[in-house]
């Protein structure tokens, strides 16, 4: 693209969709296409005043660590805040996703003053999250809180991947977007810590310093997550091994956070698992709606378990959780991937309303998460652009919509919904989703 032509572009869609937040324009297209970083945006990780990128599960990077250059020793922040600007935007989180050869690019101006500029021009100040109190203490074994239990979402979220590796192993079983198992293996060969199966003594502690030095309580809601598991991990099956770092936490802390699990959509049985531990919300993600598209991208969960008992048991999952808390995550933009995606946004926007409105008319509200075409991935590697921005725009339209049409509300565990309000990173559902009651000026 020539220059200037991405403002073009931006400008364009803002025009053309009145109806969506001009912030979150701005925000898919950070999360689909990334942010280069000017040495003077970057952190001083853990020794600095800034909270660094906690690489919490994927790399969420449109290059390895070593093709960032600097940005690889010494860390971007975890997220940015947009503000003000030519546009006026209102307070934008967007999870930082590194790409030195964006247009858009975070670097502080002669007065030191940190702003996004999109082809030269300056479009937004730039906020970047404190680095929290907790993140400077350590566990008694000498790790990282940050490592055993970063918080995202500007300190909404604690993010605990109890499983840094996935079962689904290898080309015929990877999910074809996903780079846990690089992810993972890329941080060993940095010689950077990343613990592939967290002792639960150990989060158990972590949490307690965060609990500790939050006292703001600005951490309200952990996730529990990490690879698929088919055979079993510590001698435990899926259900069990992450069901027991649950019923620890909420022995040790109950109430005190909102309890998510990420899992595969599990029999009753295992879900009801989650439930009598004490998990409050259950995220059985369905990646992609399309039936080809999910048996060609998902193979280890097409031929584990089958999309049409991922559905069903997504259903089943229901009854036990309530409609409301059970919040299944599709991968936003891998419906447009070449070679066996769909050819025209129409299409697109298409196939995945079908399975929004198929959720939706059971109460069930999935939201999304905005594809980043991570290079050591199959999809990453043919689809380096990811999905046009139309496309995530259309959607965000699209799902707004279909709520309506359903009556539904904004789910539970993501915080507050509305432009200038939103905490929810790594898509923009929460940002383009009304705000409950009028924002103060």
């Amino acid at each position: 693209m020539g220059s200037g032509s991405r403002t073009a572009l931006v400008e364009d869609l803002m025009e053309r969709f009145p109806h969506v937040p001009r912030e979150a324009v701005f925000k898919e297209d950070l999360l689909r296409g990334g942010i280069a970083f000017d040495p003077s945006a970057l952190s001083d990780n853990e020794k600095g005043e800034v909270k660094p990128k906690s690489y919490f599960i994927f790399s969420f990077d449109h290059g390895t660590l070593p093709e960032l250059g600097e940005a690889a020793l010494r860390r971007p922040p975890e997220e940015i805040i947009l503000t003000g600007g030519p546009y006026d935007l209102r307070r934008t989180v967007v999870s930082v996703r590194v790409n030195p050869s964006s247009p858009y690019r975070v670097a502080a101006n002669e007065d030191g003053v940190l702003g996004l500029y999109l082809d030269g021009k300056r479009i937004s100040d730039v906020g970047v999250p404190p680095m929290p109190e907790y993140y400077r203490h350590t566990l008694s074994n000498g790790k990282s809180v940050m490592e055993v239990a970063p918080t995202i979402q500007w300190g909404y979220l604690i993010y605990l991947t109890v499983f840094r590796v996935c079962q689904y192993f290898g080309a015929k079983e990877e999910c074809q977007y996903c780079d846990i198992n690089h992810n993972w293996r890329q941080h060993k060969a940095a010689g950077r810590p990343y613990t592939g199966v967290k002792d639960v003594e150990e989060v158990l502690e972590a949490l307690e310093i965060i609990d500790r030095y939050d006292t703001a309580k600005a951490s309200t809601a952990y996730t529990l997550t990490g690879g698929a598991i088919t055979k079993t991990v510590s001698g435990r099956d899926e259900a069990d091994f992450y069901g027991h770092y649950a019923k620890a936490i909420e022995e040790r802390f109950p109430g005190r956070w909102i309890g998510k699990v990420v899992a595969q959509a599990l029999p009753r049985d295992d879900v009801q698992r989650f439930k009598d531990h004490g998990v409050q919300i259950y995220h059985p993600n369905y990646e992609v709606w399309d039936e080809y598209l999910f048996k060609m991208y998902c193979p280890g969960k097409e031929r584990y378990v089958g999309r049409d008992e991922w559905h069903k048991r997504i259903l089943d999952s229901a009854e036990i959780f309530g409609a409301r808390n059970v919040i299944p995550n599709f991968v936003a933009g891998v419906e447009m991937a070449e070679p066996f995606g769909f050819k025209t946004v129409d299409e697109a926007i298409a196939s995945t309303t079908e399975g929004l409105r198929f959720f939706m008319s059971h109460g069930i509200t999935p939201r999304f998460t905005t594809w980043c075409p991570e290079p050591t991935t199959p999809l990453g590697k043919a689809n380096p652009q990811g999905a046009p921005l139309e496309y995530h725009i259309r959607l965000l339209e699209a799902y707004r919509a279909t709520m309506d049409d359903f009556g539904l509300a904004s789910p539970p565990g993501y915080g507050e919904p509305g432009p200038g309000r939103a905490v929810f990173s790594v898509s923009s559902f929460m940002d383009s989703l009304p705000a409950q009651e009028p924002v103060e000026a």
